[in-house]
């Protein structure tokens, strides 16, 4: 996607240990037209998959999520990291490390919203280990719903997360798929 493209060359910063600073536009501050045009091109992968509901977990990946629910007109879960007033004693519940912080976090979702007739397709911002996605992969599996696909905006391809989810033989969807970062350079995968 060139433009994705074009504002990462633009608006990025490296922040160090492989941390690629997208603020200004996925996932501090959203620009809506980009959202849009994010939406709709993941509408465009996805749409043969037949899609009952897209999930993604708090809070990057809701942006993106969202535009491809509305332009899919099928509903978004969001996998919370705690627990929330409201929702149900019973939650499916993973634990995952944090690429970010380090640290162990729990997802949680309710039942009530992943059934054996759902056919889901996962959205987040960023694809680096894979280690979040395969705890979403795992609610959903939890929920008896059916995983269809995976569509991520950012791949860092150097940290191998699509080779943690070759085995479950479904659609790997990046919009931008970045090599390597060195001293601020980000090359790309063309």
């Amino acid at each position: 996607m060139d433009i994705l493209e074009q504002r990462i060359r633009a608006e990025s910063h490296e922040l160090g240990r492989g941390v690629i600073k997208v603020d200004s536009f996925l996932n501090h501050q959203v620009d809506p037209d980009l959202m849009h045009e994010i939406g709709s091109e993941f509408a465009r992968r996805f749409e043969s998959t037949n899609p009952t509901k897209i999930m993604t977990v708090e809070t990057g990946g809701i942006a993106p999520a969202f535009a491809t629910a509305a332009l899919l007109h099928v509903p978004l879960i969001i996998a919370r990291k705690r627990r929330a007033a409201g929702m149900p004693r019973e939650l499916l519940q993973e634990s995952t490390i944090s690429q970010t912080s380090h640290q162990a976090i729990d997802l949680y979702a309710s039942r009530e919203f992943l059934t054996p007739q759902d056919r889901i397709v996962i959205i987040d911002d960023f694809l680096t280990n894979a280690q979040t996605m395969l705890a979403l992969c795992r609610l959903v599996e939890r929920g008896r719903a059916r995983l269809v696909g995976i569509g991520v905006v950012i791949e860092k391809t150097y940290e191998g997360g699509r080779e943690h989810l070759a085995h479950l033989q479904i659609p790997v969807e990046a919009l931008v798929r970045i090599a390597k970062i060195s001293n601020g350079a980000i090359e790309f995968v063309e």
